[in-house]
């Protein structure tokens, strides 16, 4: 049923996509969902993550009515094979990189700056999870423990604070202000003498439009996270999906939006 009801479905008006990854098994065996923005639904859904996921992506787009060169927006992670298969396959599409998983790569880089110090810092033990928390939603424990460190002048409570500032580039008023935020930033991040700091605060800068893009499109993929949240439990009631086609069925029929004529 889910392959006669997607045969019908009308992707004509198709203007913003967000497209993420989930693992279907155990984190080698990528699958990649493309949804449209606009209407939160699940477009395709298919194995792979390369630029030829993208460009299968774009040949079952046109197949539904859709137009490649009309997509305007797109919104992704850094991964290079999704970029290049973006900038082949929708010419038009301005990228903007996902806010939430910019701030991931900034979390990976407290996180290792947290593991090098904890090697020679016994304070630091059992406080992986404060680190990736805003202060906001820290228990009252968690609260105290936090205060507690920050009488150690550590490298961690640096690294915690150069993030923390990094979040507030989203809520500068304008583009224009954005960017000049950024700039201070990176300039503050890459003077850190945090190996870890700096290498994320480069990565920021190789896709600095992109970073800044968010101003124009204020898109984020954060719903497909709720989606992948949702595909993640069906797939652990069901023991895990068999197949990888199982799999995106299954996505379909979650956020698919799908009309099905079933008989009476």
């Amino acid at each position: 049923h889910v392959e006669e009801a997607r045969r019908e479905a009308d992707f004509s008006e198709v203007r913003r996509i967000g497209m993420d990854e989930t693992a279907s098994r155990r984190g080698h065996n990528y699958i990649s969902l493309f949804f449209d923005l606009d209407v939160k639904r699940l477009l395709y859904g298919a194995e792979g993550r390369d630029q030829d996921t993208v460009s299968a992506f774009a040949v079952d787009l046109s197949a539904h009515g859709g137009d490649p060169d009309q997509v305007q927006q797109v919104c992704c992670d850094m991964w290079p094979a999704y970029i290049k298969g973006v900038n082949a396959s929708f010419p038009n599409a301005e990228i903007t990189f996902d806010r939430f998983h910019i701030m991931k790569i900034m979390n990976q880089a407290v996180d290792e700056v947290r593991r090098q110090e904890a090697k020679t810092t016994d304070v630091l033990k059992k406080t992986r999870y404060l680190w990736l928390k805003n202060p906001n939603n820290l228990t009252g424990k968690q609260r105290r423990k936090m205060d507690s460190l920050t009488d150690h002048n550590l490298k961690t409570a640096r690294a915690y604070q150069i993030r923390l500032t990094l979040q507030e580039l989203f809520e500068q008023p304008s583009r224009k202000t954005g960017e000049a935020f950024l700039k201070r930033w990176y300039f503050w991040a890459t003077h850190s003498r945090l190996e870890p700091i700096i290498q994320a605060a480069k990565t920021i800068k190789r896709h600095w439009e992109g970073v800044l893009n968010w101003f124009d499109s204020m898109i984020t993929i954060g719903l497909l996270e709720g989606f992948n949240s949702l595909i993640q439990a069906a797939k652990a009631r069901a023991r895990g999906y068999r197949t990888n086609r199982n799999l995106i069925t299954m996505a379909y029929l979650i956020a698919g939006q799908l009309k099905y004529n079933l008989p009476t």
